[in-house]
């Protein structure tokens, strides 16, 4: 089941989140968040209007999705940077797909005209996941983070979508 995340889920996000920092390449940061910091992330998230969906197995959760403004800078403001994090054990059973499938709904409704996906560029999974869904690859930036002993690349992947009608300068 999809549904829009809670407060009651801050924890469950934020154990998938960590999960993905100590023992992935998904995320570049070293040291995992805070019970904290993920809920002022939340409590940004929800006064920003923006989306944080979850996906429920059996009554936990196992996988969220968001997305976020890509740059601050006004001119961007059509421009939007998806997350989707799965827990390992859930990996592999289609639950990222349908999250990001999900979100990508989100950001049509929104009416942005550009959903940004920033990969590792070893993770060919989420690779191929974004290619069958339509996003195209926009160029990748090497050895642009450092993890696990390791110089690591990024893929970045665009999908165009609709778009406002009428885009304005605000």
């Amino acid at each position: 089941m999809i549904r829009q995340a809670t407060d009651n889920d801050i924890k469950a996000i934020l154990e998938i989140y960590n999960e993905a920092i100590l023992k992935t390449t998904a995320v570049y940061d070293y040291k995992p968040f805070t019970y904290e910091n993920r809920k002022e992330w939340f409590e940004a998230k929800q006064e920003a209007k923006l989306p944080i969906i979850v996906y429920e197995d059996s009554g936990e959760v196992v996988g969220f999705a968001t997305y976020g403004p890509f740059r601050p800078r006004p001119a961007y403001q059509y421009t939007v940077e998806h997350s989707v994090y799965v827990k390992k054990k859930s990996s592999g059973k289609g639950i990222g797909a349908t999250l990001l499938e999900e979100i990508i709904e989100y950001a049509k409704n929104a009416k942005y005209k550009t959903m940004i996906g920033v990969i590792d560029a070893a993770n060919e999974g989420s690779i191929k996941l974004h290619e069958k869904l339509g996003f195209d690859h926009a160029g990748t930036i090497k050895n642009s983070g450092y993890k696990f002993n390791q110089w690591l690349d990024i893929a970045i992947y665009q999908l165009e979508l609709p778009g406002p009608a009428e885009p304005t300068e605000e």
